[in-house]
């Protein structure tokens, strides 16, 4: 091959010695060939994909941009450069202007090389307008790559050039030399111009909404684009204006829709195979029943019965969900982004070793002093190429990572929620509604933490592997001691694992008891202050966070000994390696080369070690967290198939032998019902309590489990449910639901539903907002409101459900008048109306009467009346406190109708809330005087006075009652970190750190021992090594190393007890604040803001918080560590500290104001989702019934993607910290580096190796930093 090469280039292809001497330099030939095939082989390999895009693509009206006519400028420029060096080749072979003659024509080359770049650059031409076409910003990141590749690749033979003509006062080849400095001059403009966006106008508009999507490749992979954003956060506190847009791929509607379609089609197969697997359970027992016929019938029907059961209850909990799909389901919805960040980790992994072997080649180069200078220096810029090469691979596979992980919680919240509106009755009884919070909250982050770092799964164990491979190359055989204690330590981790998923099951157990009862203690917060029964429920909380916090201790201290285990294992690993090594012969004696390439070995092996037992930790949880939700999201929907809407029918709603129940295999509810009712009648559904008469609303929701028959509905439903269920949303807003103002409509709802009164008292009239479960509104002007909603919509069918018996009387009486008798605002619809009330009866066209669940009678109210049968009954019952209501109403007559419905407006209710009674009756006063005084009120004045109410509505603004959740800007305040600490103990505190300490102390004196050890090779060169002085070497060695995995233990034990003594103290006082808080708090605050409060705050203050105070303390004396490592070995390195601690102090300042405020936000923006949430699963029979699941979800996806507005920056900012201080690491290791080659003469090569390997270990400290 070199020989053919050497013939083609008519020069030396590869000779050694141009390398052996001084002054070095590559053969032109090398230069000519594989530094020229490299760069135009990546375009030609990458070409099909931009030339594809190019004739699928139609030219779009995209703008031509000054910055891309400049490119292909230069590009046709660097094709005639091109077509100008075949020409000079072509003259010199074939014209005047040399000696044609065989012997002296030019090689091949000269002839191959242009030809390949013109084909090159026309291929460029076209590449770059297919980049333009597309739409894209800047270059595409192949492009971009080729012209760094080609500058790069272009340094060598234009120094070559520039050398040789520097040596010989002259250019020997003048045409050629001019034109290879015109294209490399050509190639670094070209380079730069592709350094910038190409931003046309719609897209700067759209850029200014989300820079990322105007970013340049270059900005992209060093997340320049996040500057201004890091910029505004250090400037001022973030707020939520000024968030930028989600990408398109990152907004919840686009990555639910993906994950829904796969979920679905995973449920089925999952529920096929179960159904096989059961299938084939019975055939086994079939054929086992029949092999034991030979018993006695007494023992065989006793067993038959006995294995029936057995059968039955296994099969009830087997077979209640579909299992083991959700991760199948996330895989194939996220393949890309896995398969990209795989593939980022992978490449990333083996550049890892690589620094090991230049360490390597660097510590024999400051033994050997006949190497050359050079190559240190080469050694140098090599290990900080390396480094800046894996920095970015590993920010960009961090990046894809966190946004998978941010993704996979989006598409769980939305599913979550989506569920929740369809799930069956069955199901809803398992799952309160604590327990789906839970799922969106808890287990969703818990996902999201473990898909940050599933790719861990693999890469542990390629990095362990090759760096055991590595290991048998210094240390031979004896890796294989270090292998065993590796070996030896995994039943251990394999019992450690088991019981932390116990345990871990456990706490979500109790978990989701909390906060059931902390969500009913909200719901019945006023009863309970009432009552004052805060102390008996507090008691109850916190018995139940006493048990979670039993199980979170045990979980802790199991955490402690499995990060005792794993921080003793590279420590056992590398002692048992090096005592092995050094024992087997006298003549294995410890280099500086071997000990110090071992030691960065082994500290590489440390990261997966370190890394294993929190993704063991957090795979268990995980795999808690997918059980749970394969049972919520796998369970069955509710079945509405019995509810018909067929147009043909002649009727409104017809029950055809219909029979319902609430559970399937339950008794029914509803027994044989047939029943039709016309279009445009009134019916009314009376009976005793319990006959029926809701279950019956139920069915024609289809909200219940069908038997037989089923139900027809022609049009569209309206539903008033018994009781009112009130948005978190203007007066307005509830009434519309979603629906268009039609102004003269409204007006007429607001008269017939009696709410003008209500609106004129009102501050913000019906631009006023109500509470959560309409907390500011008494229970009469609830179901008006509700009411108020089914009059608006244009429904066909109309089912309400003893809508009027939460109001008085002679409200009843109007409402019926007004809105659902004979001549209301409904009349001509079709009317079920659900009642106890006796007047309202002879006014309806038909009667039907419920008894147990089966349809009794069914008639006009004389007819029944008559016919003396189970109607007459309810007459009976129900009469005497129908007149009681109606005397009631005719003492209040006297006042006038409006002051009337005035009164019940006023009248307080039992659920209103105690410091607003003595407002609400002087109200009353005022308004019986304005009343008296008035006299009557004509319709003339009611109406007058309506219209001045809407004018007034329309010129006063709605008053909020729900505040913006408060935001803390700014630093931390000190008080914070003392309350945490308090509540940690300061006795607790000092003691971690002085533990953590003395390890890192430990730590660097165990290396210190190694780098004095590697001397003795020195010192006992021609003489036989002591054998004492090995088993001291050895004996300290162990020693120092095994008082660094008790310092790790004592530390991680005191900080888990401190953590679990913090969440206890700050629950406590959180739960005894919250109890205590006034009712106007609880008017004011969605109850959503306060279980985010109780489910990812505490989640954070128990999990997330003690975690990133241990890293931040091991990563902060790391890096101080290392650095005193670095000066004690090469004392120059001080001059570069304080430029390089000034650089990280000003990163550290700009980050930290932006990334504090995201978080902050984030939280915040948690809240409205957890609301949202609850105030469905409420209303949700309403939901259904209006037809409206699909706003809700829009909704629902609306305030997910305002929280991830929050979440994608925060990652971001992550990764724009990680380059920078990765930068700042990979300096470190420059000057560490460079220096060492400096110091040459000076330093012992135990020092360097020590040096260097520490400098090589800051960097993945300074990630480890930014990460959390």
């Amino acid at each position: 091959m070199a020989a053919a090469l050497t013939q083609f280039c008519g020069s030396t292809f590869w000779n050694a010695s141009f390398l052996e001497r001084s002054d070095p330099d590559l053969p032109v030939c090398l230069e000519q060939t594989v530094l020229v095939w490299i760069p135009l082989g990546f375009l030609w390999l990458t070409t099909p994909c931009h030339l594809s895009g190019l004739f699928k693509k139609k030219a779009s009206s995209t703008h031509i941009s000054r910055l891309f006519c400049t490119k292909q400028l230069l590009v046709a420029l660097l094709f005639l450069t091109s077509i100008a060096g075949l020409a000079v080749t072509l003259a010199e072979d074939y014209g005047n202007y040399r000696d044609p003659s065989p012997e002296k024509q030019n090689p091949a080359v000269l002839y191959t090389n242009p030809a390949l770049y013109c084909a090159s650059w026309l291929l460029m031409l076209l590449s770059q307008e297919s980049v333009r076409r597309r739409g894209e910003t800047g270059e595409s990141g192949a492009l971009f790559l080729f012209w760094t590749l080609s500058v790069l690749c272009g340094v060598f033979p234009f120094q070559t050039l520039l050398r040789e003509a520097l040596r010989q006062d002259s250019v020997s080849d003048l045409p050629r030399f001019t034109l290879f400095y015109i294209s490399y001059g050509l190639q670094v403009l070209t380079l730069i111009m592709s350094s910038f966006a190409d931003v046309s106008q719609e897209t700067r508009e759209e850029s200014k909404k989300n820079p990322e999507t105007s970013a340049s490749f270059l900005s992209r992979i060093t997340f320049n684009w996040f500057n201004s954003m890091v910029l505004n956060g250090y400037k001022r506190p973030l707020e939520v204006e000024d968030l930028w847009d989600l990408n398109e791929s990152d907004k919840t509607q686009v990555i639910f829709s993906k994950f829904e379609k796969t979920m679905n089609w995973e449920v089925k197969k999952a529920w096929k195979k179960q159904n096989q697997r059961r299938k084939r359970g019975l055939q086994s027992d079939t054929q086992a029943n029949r092999l034991a016929k030979s018993h006695s019938q007494d023992v065989l029907v006793m067993e038959e019965k006995g294995e029936q059961k057995k059968k039955e209850a296994s099969s009830e909990k087997q077979c209640e969900f579909a299992q083991s799909w959700l991760i199948p389901s996330m895989v194939k919805t996220f393949l890309r982004v896995l398969l990209e960040s795989a593939l980022f980790k992978i490449l990333q992994d083996l550049l890892v070793f690589v620094s090991p072997q230049i360490l390597k080649l660097m510590v024999s180069f400051t033994q050997d002093k006949s190497i050359f200078e050079w190559k240190g220096y080469l050694y140098a810029v090599l290990l900080v190429l390396v480094a800046v090469l894996q920095s970015m691979l590993l920010q960009q596979y961090f990046q894809r990572c966190f946004v998978l992980g941010m993704r996979v919680r989006t598409a769980i919240m939305a599913a979550v929620y989506k569920k929740a509106l369809v799930v069956s009755n069955a199901a809803r009884k398992e799952s309160t509604v604590g327990e789906i919070v839970n799922l969106m909250s808890a287990d969703a982050q818990r996902f999201m933490d473990v898909t940050n770092f599933i790719h861990l799964l693999w890469s542990c164990p390629l990095q362990i592997i090759v760096s055991l491979v590595f290991l048998w190359e210094e240390l031979g055989p004896s890796v294989l001691a270090g292998l065993a204690t590796m070996i030896l330590l995994v039943p251990l981790n394999g019992f450690l694992a088991v019981r932390s998923k116990t345990l871990q099951t456990k706490n979500m157990k109790y978990k989701d008891q909390r906060m059931k009862l902390m969500n009913e203690i909200l719901n019945g917060i006023k009863i309970l202050k009432i009552y004052a029964w805060e102390p008996s429920f507090e008691a109850q909380i916190l018995g139940i966070r006493e048990k979670e916090l039993k199980v979170m201790k045990s979980f802790s201290y199991l955490a402690s000994i499995s990060m005792f285990i794993f921080t003793c294992a590279p420590f056992l690993v590398s002692l048992a390696s090096f005592a092995v090594f050094v024992s087997i012969s006298s003549d294995n004696v410890l280099t500086a080369e071997k000990a110090f390439t071992s030691i960065s070995l082994f500290n590489i092996l440390r990261f997966p070690l370190a890394m294993l037992p929190m993704l063991i930790s957090s795979m268990v949880q995980a795999s808690v967290s997918v059980k749970r939700l394969e049972k919520f999201l796998g369970s069955t929907d509710l079945d509405d198939s019995a509810v018909h809407h067929d147009p043909s029918f002649n009727t409104a709603v017809s029950f055809c032998d219909a029979s319902f129940t609430w559970e399937k295999n339950g008794e029914p509810v509803l027994k044989n019902i047939s029943l039709d009712i016309k279009p445009g009648s009134l019916i009314a559904v009376v009976g005793a309590v319990g006959s029926g008469k809701s279950s019956m609303v139920s069915a024609m929701l289809g909200e219940m489990e069908n038997i037989r028959g089923h139900i027809n509905i022609k049009g569209s439903v309206a539903y008033v449910p018994q009781q009112a269920w009130i948005q978190n949303a203007t007066v307005r807003d509830n009434i519309l639901f979603g629906s268009v103002l039609e102004q003269e409509r409204y007006q007429c709802v607001l008269e017939a539903c009696a709410l003008l009164p209500d609106l004129a008292l009102l501050p913000g009239g019906d631009q006023t907002e109500i509470g959560e479960k309409g907390i500011n509104l008494s229970g009469g002007q609830k179901q008006r409101v509700s009411l108020a909603r089914a009059a608006y919509s244009h429904a066909d069918l109309y089912i309400l459900d003893d809508p009027l018996s939460a109001v008085d009387a002679h409200v009843g009486n109007h409402l019926f008048e007004k809105v659902v008798g004979p001549h209301g605002l409904l009349k001509g619809k079709t009317r079920i109306l659900v009642t106890h009330g006796v007047s309202f009866l002879p006014h309806v066209d038909e009667i039907v009467v419920l008894v147990n669940g089966e349809l009794s009678e069914i008639g006009s109210y004389q007819s029944l009346q008559a016919s003396g049968g189970a109607f007459s009954e309810f007459l009976s019952t129900y009469a005497s406190e129908g007149n009681c209501k109606e005397d009631g109403a005719q003492d209040v007559s006297g006042v006038g109708e409006e002051a009337a419905m005035l009164l019940d407006s006023l009248e307080p209710q039992a659920d209103d809330p105690p410091e607003d009674v003595v407002k609400v009756i002087l109200k009353r006063e005022n308004s019986l005087r304005l009343s008296q005084r008035n006299g009557r009120v004509s319709t003339q004045k009611r109406s007058s006075r309506a219209g001045s109410v809407v004018s007034a509505q329309k010129d006063q603004k709605g008053q909020r009652l729900i505040e913006k959740e408060n935001v803390e800007t700014g630093q931390v305040k000190l008080l914070v970190y003392k309350k945490y600490m308090h509540a940690l103990g300061w006795g607790y505190s000092s003691v971690i750190v002085l533990a953590y300490l003395l390890q890192n102390v430990a730590f660097i004196g165990q290396n210190l021992w190694l780098s004095d050890w590697t001397n003795d090779a020195v010192a006992y060169m021609n003489e036989t090594y002591p054998a004492s002085l090995r088993d001291l070497r050895v004996g300290v060695f162990g020693v120092l190393g095994m008082t660094q995995g008790v310092l790790v233990f004592i530390g991680t034990l005191l900080m888990a007890a401190g953590a679990i003594s913090a969440s206890r103290i700050l629950h406590s006082r959180l739960l005894h604040n919250i109890l205590r808080a006034p009712m106007c708090f609880f008017d004011t605050t969605p109850s959503g803001r306060v279980v985010n409060r109780f489910a990812k705050d505490i989640l954070t203050i128990d999990e997330a918080i003690p975690m990133s105070l241990r890293s931040w303390l091991v990563c902060f004396l790391g890096v101080v560590g290392t650095l005193f490592v670095i000066c004690l070995a090469t004392p120059f390195f001080t001059a570069v500290i304080i430029p390089l601690v000034i650089f990280y102090y000003f990163v550290q300042r700009f980050y930290v104001a932006a990334s504090r405020q995201l978080r902050r936000l984030d939280s915040v923006s948690r809240s409205p989702i957890y609301s949202h949430f609850g105030e469905t699963v409420s209303g949700l029979s309403v939901i259904r019934a209006y037809g409206h699941q699909e706003r809700f979800l829009q909704h629902n996806e609306m305030t997910i993607d305002k929280n991830q507005q929050c979440v994608y920056p925060w990652i971001v900012s992550n990764r724009w910290l990680a380059v920078r201080l990765e930068f700042v690491g990979n300096l470190v290791v420059f000057f560490s580096a460079l220096f060492a080659v400096l110091s040459r003469d000076s330093l012992d090569s135990g020092l360097v190796g020590l040096s260097i390997s520490y400098a090589l270990n800051v960097s993945l400290c300074f990630l480890l930093q930014a990460v959390d």
